[in-house]
């Protein structure tokens, strides 16, 4: 022999395998927004049908998920990721803000993420509603995590003397539920509103929660705090 032979690098076309499985995933999810997102929905879409619009194989469909509901499962964790990073994002760049900046901006980031596309509203507020007890168990503990969220901001504020010092957990889930459905019936056309609007009415409720109570007299005349 002239030379030696190379040992396998597992690189086609100067991409590792790694980096080709991670782009037939994306093409997948991308195909499942559009599907599941758009029409004709999660419930009506074949794995035959996304893999065509995703321009791949069945077979590829298997190498990367074992069924639709895994497709949804993954995009609704990527669309919720998406929004937690700007949010984030949003709480970094308000740093010692007050209290009312930086709420706004915070949800204004989650409102500006999770609109920008509708089909991104309807993966969080529609489709993965009711597919099954696996999906009802994530959609509840990225809600859960959302509550945290704002859980930790009140704490944060209250630390800062701009809220009461309380467990918020309840007031968080209630308002959780406000904004998703909201924010449903905005993106369905039901609220005829704007969505600025629709934000500045969220953030009131925010505040209402986090602020410290009135104070009003007591029955002697005596100020005391309700």
């Amino acid at each position: 022999m002239t030379g030696r032979l190379r040992a396998p690098t597992g690189r086609y076309g100067g991409r590792s395998a790694e980096e080709r499985k991670a782009e037939r995933r994306d093409r997948f999810l991308a195909a499942a927004l559009q599907l599941f997102g758009g029409t004709p929905g999660y419930r009506a879409t074949t794995i035959a049908a996304l893999s065509e619009a995703a321009g791949l194989s069945t077979r590829q469909f298997y190498e990367e998920f074992r069924t639709l509901e895994d497709v949804l499962a993954a995009l609704h964790l990527q669309v919720n990721d998406s929004s937690e990073q700007a949010v984030l994002a949003a709480f970094e760049a308000a740093g010692d803000l007050p209290l009312t900046e930086r709420v706004t901006a915070f949800f204004r980031a989650y409102a500006d993420s999770v609109t920008a596309d509708p089909r991104r509203i309807r993966i969080t507020f529609v489709e993965i509603v009711g597919v099954s007890a696996r999906l009802e168990e994530q959609r509840l503990a990225r809600r859960a995590r959302w509550v945290d969220l704002i859980c930790a901001e009140a704490r944060a504020a209250a630390a800062r003397g701009e809220a009461a010092d309380r467990d918020y957990r309840l007031a968080a889930t209630a308002f959780i539920g406000s904004v998703n459905g909201l924010l449903h019936d905005w993106s369905a056309g039901w609220v005829d509103a704007t969505l600025d609007e629709v934000v500045d009415e969220l953030v009131h409720q925010l505040l209402g929660i986090l602020r410290p109570p009135a104070r009003r007299p007591g029955p002697a005349g005596v100020r005391a705090a309700e």
